[in-house]
């Protein structure tokens, strides 16, 4: 397990820090959705954060961070999409290059909005990995800091102030419910809810063609899995991170522990 991880006040110097750079966004009561649920249910809508997901969050807190000779070498990292638009925008917020790889098959949408921001895209293979591959090769030629999707603790930590928001907006909620792809999200979210509330229910969802989380989780050991194609490609990730599955573990445990059982699929 890695030995540095994210606490509670990690996330809350990460939402200090990234304050003037996000959105706050709104918690929206949905009628029609509590109807069919039969409870109270709110959507936390990060659609409007400037890219367009949560990813801004982590991008910054990482990138920001950063000291004046390490933004000279500038950025690099790997994305199918959602994570490219986040740090190529802080990249030209920031006045600092970005180099994003890609996959071929990425949406064709997120690569020009990717462009539009002003990084350099390189198309790389057609899946996340061969992406990562070539990120990691060119940041071993340009020295420039390496911004992980999801495997990194500042990143975590600014996907982890969307807990402190659901806390403020909503100090009475039940259980939140969480997409997965590597992990990062709900890894932060989970700490930032549970440190302050162990009784909030977090329930994980990934798509089956990608169930990398729950294996991994049942196995104590990061599982690769996911061969299928997926309409959910923001979370159609074949392996969750280190950090965010020793995390999301360790939630699990105080999760059982306060309640005195495990339920499956959530902690």
């Amino acid at each position: 397990m890695p030995a540095r991880s994210t606490t509670l006040k990690d996330i809350k110097a990460a939402r200090e820090r990234i304050d003037d750079y996000i959105y706050y966004s709104p918690l929206a009561h949905s009628e029609t959705l509590s109807q069919i649920s039969g409870a109270q249910l709110y959507l936390k809508l990060e659609n409007l954060q400037m890219t367009g997901s949560f990813k801004d969050r982590g991008a910054f807190n990482k990138v920001l961070q950063l000291d004046a000779a390490e933004r000279a070498l500038g950025v690099v990292t790997a994305s199918a999409g959602n994570h490219a638009q986040a740090v190529a925008y802080l990249a030209q917020r920031l006045r600092i290059s970005a180099t994003i790889a890609m996959p071929e098959n990425a949406p064709l949408t997120k690569v020009a909005n990717t462009r539009r921001h002003g990084a350099e895209v390189v198309l790389s293979g057609a899946t996340y990995q061969d992406a990562y591959d070539k990120a990691m090769e060119i940041q071993q030629q340009q020295g420039a800091t390496f911004v992980h999707p999801f495997d990194d603790a500042e990143v975590i930590a600014g996907q982890g102030t969307i807990g402190l928001e659901l806390l403020q907006q909503a100090p009475k909620l039940d259980a939140v419910v969480v997409p997965v792809g590597g992990g990062g999200l709900v890894s932060g979210i989970a700490v930032a809810l549970k440190e302050q509330n162990p009784q909030i229910e977090i329930i994980g969802v990934e798509a089956a063609a990608f169930p990398s989380a729950r294996l991994s989780l049942a196995q104590n050991r990061v599982v690769a899995a996911g061969q299928m194609a997926s309409l959910a490609d923001g979370i159609a990730v074949k392996q969750v991170g280190d950090m965010p599955l020793s995390l999301m573990a360790a939630m699990s445990t105080r999760w059982s522990a306060s309640r005195r059982r495990r339920s499956r699929g959530r902690f």
